[in-house]
């Protein structure tokens, strides 16, 4: 076999574990790990060595470890990966240097299954006459990610290309298994994913995480955005052609990756930035659904210069739109309302107790700061500010982390404002958010006078 072949790729597919127990202790020893760094780096300040020096190697040597074992797992470790993998704008560049470029495949891919198991799904999905359905196949993956592969064909009734989604055999029973440990990383993650509290998103994404193993979920998800954004100049989203609970035939999307656009001209990198906020933010009001796994991955830049999205098994069902008070209280703390703020947030079930009204408008700058300016600057710099602002403040006694909560129906939105943050940080993009947020978030628009 060579390099090339599918199925020598599948050899190397089959060493990754699927077991309950192999995959819980890899799993395991992430914590595990991150704990015997801590009892060195105790040794090595005892012995002289300076304290930051020896936080920032456990650190490296955390993260090192923690995306390379998520990354090899699959399933709803993998997932989390990828989640975790936008963050990397916030992390210190000694530390997410040697990683950057790694973090950056893990948000596209995982090591594809071999050309037989793949035909094995096929047959049970779609019957024993699924070839017929296509005029050709290409062997070959287009792309394989945390659940499972796509492969590009042509769909022989109109002659039309399609992506064919097939699901990982198995990627149920690893999921579980993930979902059931993942809980345990919370010590690991939250160094690494700047101020979101992993404990309190885990039963939230956890839930919609098991949905993406039902690709029916999936399908109806994505026709609705798609009959939602059918003809728009903006964005594209692909239309599904047919789906079964493990496999989903959608129309192909060209295009490039959004990251691609990291090394484009300014005006160009500014305006595929303002179209992935716009998208991000359109969607709950368009199709009543909210994408939530908004890594540049699923993102795509067509020939003709819309934004295509792909990829809608992690879903926010938001029938009613995104939450007034969510726009409203963002519009009150720009007006330095602090008190306001407090109140709102203790209604809304998101604070928990008394905090210094100054430290809750300076923890809630991730999301004020950029609605501030009538154009705001979203740079690395930038995001590893809030990121060290926020490790500060998080030492501090009377801190605003500690009392903050985060209520089913804001988890996913939660992710994806700190995630879309995240990606545009990494773009480089400057863009008129405001003016988004004015569109399309509920009570964020300035009162009439």
């Amino acid at each position: 076999m060579t390099a090339n072949d599918p199925d020598s790729e599948g050899v190397e597919n089959e060493r990754v574990p699927t077991s309950t127990f192999a995959r819980g202790a890899r799993m395991l020893g992430l914590p595990l790990g991150y704990a015997g760094r801590a009892t060195v780096g105790l040794g090595r300040r005892l012995i002289g060595q300076d304290a930051e020096t020896v936080q920032n190697d456990m650190r490296a040597q955390a993260a090192a470890q923690l995306f390379r074992v998520l990354g090899e797992l699959k399933g709803g470790a993998m997932k989390f990966g990828q989640a975790l993998s936008m963050f990397e704008a916030v992390l210190p560049d000694d530390i997410a240097g040697p990683y950057r470029e790694q973090l950056r495949r893990l948000q596209d891919s995982a090591p594809p299954m071999p050309m037989s198991r793949l035909e094995a799904v096929l047959e049970r999905e779609l019957g024993p006459s699924w070839r017929s359905l296509f005029g050709e196949f290409g062997r070959r993956p287009a792309a394989a990610a945390s659940i499972g592969q796509v492969h590009r064909a042509t769909w022989a009734a109109t002659g039309e290309p399609v992506a064919v989604k097939i699901q990982y055999p198995g990627a149920e029973d690893a999921l579980e298994s993930d979902l059931a440990q993942i809980g345990r990383l919370a010590s690991v993650m939250s160094p690494l994913a700047g101020s979101i509290d992993m404990k309190a998103l885990t039963a939230e994404i956890a839930a919609r995480i098991r949905e993406e193993v039902d690709y029916l979920q999936e399908a109806e998800h994505q026709s609705l955005a798609a009959a939602a954004y059918a003809g728009d100049t903006e964005f594209a989203v692909p239309e599904v052609l047919t789906a079964t609970r493990r496999v989903l035939v959608s129309r192909w999307l060209d295009g490039e990756r959004l990251n691609a656009a990291a090394g484009w001209d300014t005006d160009r990198r500014n305006a595929v930035g303002l179209s992935y906020v716009r998208f991000l933010f359109s969607t709950p009001r368009r199709a009543g659904v909210l994408h939530a796994d908004p890594h540049p991955g699923n993102f795509l830049i067509l020939r003709d210069g819309r934004l295509g999205i792909v990829d809608w098994g992690l879903v926010a069902r938001l029938p009613e739109g995104l939450p007034e008070p969510m726009g409203r209280l963002i519009r009150t703390a720009l007006h330095g309302n602090a008190a306001e703020v407090a109140a709102g947030l203790r209604q809304e079930g998101l604070l928990v107790g008394d905090v210094d009204p100054g430290n809750l408008l300076a923890y809630l700058a991730p999301f004020v700061e950029p609605a501030r300016a009538e154009e705001f600057h979203f740079t690395r710099a930038w995001m590893r500010e809030q990121y060290e602002r926020l490790m500060s403040e998080s030492r501090s006694n009377d801190t605003v982390m500690t009392r903050l909560n985060v209520p089913p129906v804001y988890a996913l939105i939660h992710r994806v404002w700190m995630g879309g943050i995240a990606v545009l940080s990494q773009l480089d993009v400057r863009a008129r958010f405001a003016d988004v947020l004015t569109e399309y978030l509920p009570g964020f628009a300035a009162p009439p006078a």
